[in-house]
């Protein structure tokens, strides 16, 4: 027993080898998986009548829409429904578009193609600039296995979804901060697709004085909305907003998603019973803990990578709305860590927190459907006191 506390606490037991075969066994088994969902599937649905790619539905008959020239079609929920079962079959399931405007035009264009060949064009083409992310931030070859097997990766690739992207635009917004910050702005300004991840993003940017990214992630936001209000007109804002009560009630509140995929702290509220206005004001609180310590990191002597893991997982703790797949993000995240470990050396029990945040994804969804636990919360709570952690630990904080 003591060999064990005595391995957990120096995370001898991960070796480069092992990061090795274990990053195989994960991905090895999602290639099974996703080869097993393809084998599976009946045209461009799987075995449970699901379209393939589940999530990138949405996305594909909102582009249709768009293309028939109603681009506030898919934010009334009967009738992206009914493009949904045009395409898919008549019992396919509803899947809501809450995406603002601006990512009408890249739905577009991805609906100009066959569907399988626009889901196998989205994944690629967001995964690949994610992988290149995570080898910026932790620059050695070895990086390559460990981040194209994390576990969220096949969560996100079976959902179709747009993780990949988020963890790029974040995990690179803030890898050219100082370097190039105009284009950390416009990458930072990009994730107005989603942008209930921004939440502590601005704050952070003021607090530590970083006004041209500040300033050019808010031109770009503007831009956005300027370019799509002309291109879809002002019909698509105002049903955007129209649709944000389905969304806070159904989606949010009611959980139509299911708590147990979701890992914020208002999920968790709402997962063990909890009431509405409780879980509003667990969520309110994580939100005010964490921008409180954000800024005193932010305006610390902190290490940069330590600031920015802090950030990325502080991003995700923020939001009320957080699916399995959007744990993506914890990959730059990490990576920010371990090069700043592997810089400075690591402090006891670290690496092996940090295995276990690289692990948590696969995990999360079963154990919270059926224990209650939400691992990825948990997760993301470890990265975000790992982070501050280390900057008390090295004296630039407190």
């Amino acid at each position: 027993m003591m060999k064990l506390l005595q391995a957990i606490r120096t995370g001898d037991w991960i070796t480069l080898n092992r990061i090795r075969v274990y990053s195989a066994i994960m991905l090895v088994s999602g290639l099974v998986i996703i080869g097993w969902l393809v084998v599976t599937a009946d045209g461009l649905v799987d075995y449970q009548r699901r379209p393939l790619g589940t999530d990138f539905s949405n996305v594909y008959a909102a582009g249709k829409w768009v293309l028939a020239g109603r681009p506030e079609a898919p934010f009334d929920n009967e009738l992206q429904h009914q493009m949904e079962k045009r395409i898919f079959g008549a019992d396919t399931p509803f899947y809501g578009w809450p995406y603002p405007p601006i990512f009408l035009g890249l739905a577009a264009l991805l609906a100009l193609m066959p569907y399988l060949l626009a889901l196998v064009v989205w994944q690629t083409a967001t995964l690949l600039p994610y992988l290149a992310t995570v080898r910026a931030i932790l620059p050695r070859k070895e990086v390559w296995l460990p981040a194209l097997a994390f576990p969220a990766v096949l969560i996100n690739v079976t959902h179709g979804n747009n993780g990949f992207l988020t963890a790029t635009l974040l995990g690179s917004g803030f890898l050219f901060l100082n370097r190039r910050p105009l284009l950390s702005g416009i990458l930072l300004g990009l994730l107005a697709y989603k942008p209930h991840f921004g939440l502590m993003i601005p704050l952070v940017l003021a607090a530590s004085g970083h006004w041209r990214v500040f300033a050019a992630a808010a031109v770009t936001v503007a831009a956005l909305v300027v370019a799509t209000w002309i291109g879809f007109g002002g019909a698509a804002w105002i049903a955007f907003r129209d649709s944000f009560e389905f969304t806070r009630t159904v989606i949010l509140e009611q959980g139509d998603t299911g708590f147990f995929k979701m890992q914020s702290p208002f999920a968790a509220v709402r997962l063990w019973h909890g009431s509405v206005p409780l879980a509003y004001a667990v969520q309110g609180a994580a939100v005010l803990i964490v921008g409180f310590f954000l800024v005193r990191l932010w305006r610390s002597e902190a290490a940069f990578a330590l600031k920015s893991a802090a950030l990325l997982s502080g991003a995700l703790i923020s939001t009320p709305y957080l699916l399995d797949y959007d744990l993506t993000v914890m990959a730059p995240a990490i990576a920010f860590l371990v090069s700043h470990g592997l810089e400075r050396g690591f402090l006891p029990h670290e690496k092996t927190a940090l295995a276990f945040c690289w692990v948590t994804p696969l995990l999360t969804r079963s154990l919270a459907e059926h224990i209650g636990l939400p691992l990825g919360l948990i997760a993301l709570l470890t990265l975000f006191a790992l982070a501050y952690r280390r900057a008390v630990a090295e004296g630039t904080t407190v």
